[in-house]
């Protein structure tokens, strides 16, 4: 199987793969206003949850583009909860805008100004509703259980065990292999650790749920916010192609690493800078 590693913008690097070139899109965005991973470019530092819901919506506009007609969308979000705009921003380490965020308390406005401050923002379904705006068909809410959640400081509301998974589909009727999955929207599966300098790492088990149902043996998995590779890595252990798509060249490095490192003696991973993308997916997308 080929893996292929392409260093970028998302919204640069998709526009330059053709139409219909993959068979499914297994991804989780960076959460709005969660991490600052120090790169230009980055989305989850918006100002405000609109604005990082239109930028996530220009990056799976040009994704719908380039799944199959048959394709299939998995994706994975997580929420946030309205604070003051003090503490966002790219250009500030997570230590500062902590800092700054409790000095700005009532002279800066709360990143959601409609809603109240601490309340839950819902940003998994409001990026959901606006992508079904798009024209995506929003098949199913699947409910991702963590048994071994996060421990929280937090001692006014219950500690945050779940999160989203979206099917999405270009097409009332697209592949799917039901029996993959036992019918049922809500997955069990733990947190795993990653030994690596990446925070926010998707368990294999549920990569490994969304391959299996949604992209037949031999066709490709597109990831464009590929972060530590699991994506890919958990494509090359089913027999799965893989394109994944990193703005960080420290993490397209560290995916390398831990997809060579999974199967040594079989994987084989390309890394491709932006100018020379088009003629690799073309061969990795037959």
């Amino acid at each position: 199987m080929g893996i292929r590693l392409l260093g970028g913008d998302c919204r640069s690097v998709l526009a330059t793969l053709p139409a219909e070139s993959v068979h499914c899109v297994v991804t989780s965005p960076p959460y709005f206003g969660l991490r600052d991973y120090g790169v230009a470019g980055q989305i989850g530092v918006e100002s405000t949850p609109p604005e990082y819901i239109a930028a996530l919506v220009d990056v799976f506009r040009e994704v719908r583009r380039i799944l199959r007609s048959d394709g299939t969308l998995w994706l994975n979000i997580g929420d946030s909860y309205n604070a003051y705009n003090g503490n966002r921003g790219a250009s500030r380490s997570l230590s500062a805008r902590a800092d700054a965020a409790r000095d700005l308390i009532g002279r800066r406005g709360l990143v959601a100004p409609a809603l109240k401050q601490k309340d839950l923002i819902g940003v998994p379904w409001m990026l959901a509703f606006a992508l079904r705006d798009e024209g995506w068909y929003l098949r199913s809410d699947i409910v991702w259980s963590k048994p071994n959640p996060m421990p929280e400081s937090v001692t006014d509301r219950p500690t945050k065990a779940h999160e989203y998974l979206f099917l999405l589909t270009k097409r009332t009727r697209y592949y799917y292999d039901a029996h993959k999955l036992g019918k049922r929207s809500v997955w069990e599966v733990a947190t795993e650790p990653c030994h690596d300098s990446h925070f926010a790492t998707y368990p294999t088990a549920l990569v490994e749920r969304c391959i299996t149902a949604g992209c037949p043996v031999g066709g490709t998995v597109l990831d464009p916010f590929a972060g530590a590779g699991t994506t890919g890595l958990v494509a090359d252990r089913l027999g799965r192609n893989a394109v994944l798509i990193e703005l960080n060249p420290a993490y397209v490095d560290l995916a390398g690493r831990r997809i060579v490192g999974d199967a040594p003696l079989f994987a084989a991973v390309e890394k491709t800078q932006p100018n020379s993308i088009e003629n690799v997916l073309h061969s990795a997308s037959k």
